[in-house]
């Protein structure tokens, strides 16, 4: 891949992280209540979106540094909107589900970046079969 493709699918991935940190920060807070058991399925969603785009990502592009790319957008933006606004408000509250919110994007992202790259399998050849 030449320098300027790299550069051009960093920086799409770059964007996608963006976006993606902006929808699910929107999202972790949802739940279902049935009876007194409260189902946090948003943040569990979020979650493995992150790591579904991230371990994408890696998968598709073939490296590290695409997938690196996304992360700081997913992340960058997580950071961005944990801080309160000019009325005080904040997206991700200082509760067990916005701590986790605010730090499982940024470990998933190391995982998934530091994971070790796996062997090409080889696959057998059928001669004279």
């Amino acid at each position: 891949m030449s320098l300027v493709a790299r550069i051009g699918t960093s920086a799409l991935a770059l964007v996608i992280g963006v976006i993606y940190g902006a929808v699910a920060t929107m999202g972790h807070r949802h739940e279902v209540r049935i009876g007194e058991v409260v189902i946090p399925w948003g943040i569990v969603a979020a979650l493995v979106g992150v790591l579904s785009l991230l371990v994408g990502i890696r998968l598709v592009a073939g490296g590290r540094w695409v997938a690196a790319a996304a992360a700081v957008g997913v992340v960058g933006t997580v950071a961005l909107l944990t801080l309160p606004g000019r009325g005080g408000s904040v997206l991700v509250a200082g509760d067990v589900i916005g701590t986790i919110w605010a730090v499982g994007p940024a470990l998933i992202a190391v995982l998934v970046i530091a994971w070790p790259k796996l062997p090409e399998r080889r696959t057998a050849s059928l001669v004279g079969a």
